[in-house]
């Protein structure tokens, strides 16, 4: 089978290293461009490029899909070259860009010579892989669908506090993550789970089910089911404005959103003008602070800074300040000076403007 593979992050790496591993020919990678990163921001490969170049595979990498966009030349060379691949399935795994009606069209299109048409359409489940029909576009998306469809499923579950997400394994339509589903696998998430801990295994999932799905489509066992309309959530993208912590939530939450933006954003918080990152806390149940203020330290020891929040209290065991590493509470506070009654999250005084 031959399989174009549409893909960005490492997330997609996985998948694209799982796809070679077990023999499906990849004649054709499509990748967001080469984009400026780190401190000399110089220019660097996707993961799934960096993949595809290893393994002497076509790259494509335009800036856009759309015939009718700004850039049109991109989407043409991008046409030309899915043509030239004739793959039997394109696989899509967090690209970054939306696939237009064109892109789905080619994809489900009959190979010739055979004429025959793959399914669509209608609700009753359907063989995917009928004799001489394309298979379409199959993506690997990291929820149980469909709660959390969208860009940042996998932040969106751990901020919400969900104790179980998992990997689709979806019929690509016109819609944002709302074609049939092929296949679906759960995955528990633990108390602990930051979403970088759980993209990899997340990951590790996904390159499993989408071979799985392929090898089942090939004898034509694999069926799809329209997703269920109700239970429908939305995991809009991570905005770096949501890392600043609210301290007026209850703990629980706060910590929620603390391993949801790690690796990124990362949650933050202000105290005497600088901005200080929180990596990782205990909910503390032994601390009372019906009488304090919101983002009050409450106290400060070798295991860390307690924090009193809307609801219960916080103890931060990892900090960073900008322009530093990660470290254990005791190691940060030698270099910064947090003190009991302090409070967290509020501007530096200004000072007073003369007369």
């Amino acid at each position: 089978m031959r399989v174009i593979f549409a893909g960005t992050p490492e997330f997609a790496r996985v998948a694209l290293e799982r796809l070679l591993a077990a023999g499906f020919t990849v004649p054709l990678v499509l990748t967001q461009p080469d984009r400026p990163a780190g401190r000399g921001m110089k220019l660097q490969v996707s993961p799934v490029k960096q993949c595809a170049l290893e393994h002497g595979i076509p790259v494509a990498q335009p800036r856009s899909l759309r015939l009718d966009g700004k850039y049109p030349d991109d989407a043409t060379a991008a046409r030309d070259a899915l043509r030239s691949a004739q793959a039997d399935v394109m696989v899509v795994a967090a690209y970054g860009l939306i696939l237009p009606q064109w892109v789905l069209d080619a994809m489900s299109a009959a190979r010739p010579p055979e004429g025959a048409k793959a399914p669509s359409g209608g609700s009753e489940p359907r063989a995917a892989g009928s004799v001489g029909a394309r298979l379409g576009c199959l993506n690997i998306h990291a929820s149980l669908l469909p709660r959390w469809r969208g860009a940042a499923p996998i932040h969106r579950a751990i901020e919400s506090g969900d104790a179980e997400t998992g990997v689709t394994i979806m019929q690509m339509d016109a819609g944002l993550d709302t074609g049939a589903m092929l296949l679906m696998e759960r995955l528990a998430i633990a108390p602990t789970d930051t979403t970088a801990a759980l993209h990899d295994r997340l990951a590790t999932l996904g390159g499993r089910m989408i071979v799985e799905a392929l090898e089942l489509a090939a004898c034509g066992g694999l069926k799809a089911v329209p997703q269920p309309t109700e239970g429908i959530t939305y995991a809009h993208k991570i905005e770096k404005a949501e890392s600043t912590i609210d301290w007026s939530l209850p703990a629980r939450v706060i910590g929620q959103r603390i391993r949801a933006f790690d690796p990124f954003p990362g949650a933050s918080t202000e105290c005497t003008g600088e901005t200080i990152k929180i990596w990782n806390y205990e909910i503390d149940s032994n601390k009372s602070n019906t009488d304090k203020r919101h983002g009050q330290i409450l106290s400060i020891d070798s295991d860390g800074v307690v924090v009193a929040c809307g609801e219960g209290a916080l103890r931060l065991t990892t900090l960073q300040r900008a322009g530093g590493k990660r470290l254990a509470a005791a190691d940060f506070l030698r270099g910064f000076d947090l003190r009991p009654g302090m409070v967290l999250g509020t501007p530096p005084p200004t000072a007073a403007t003369p007369a």
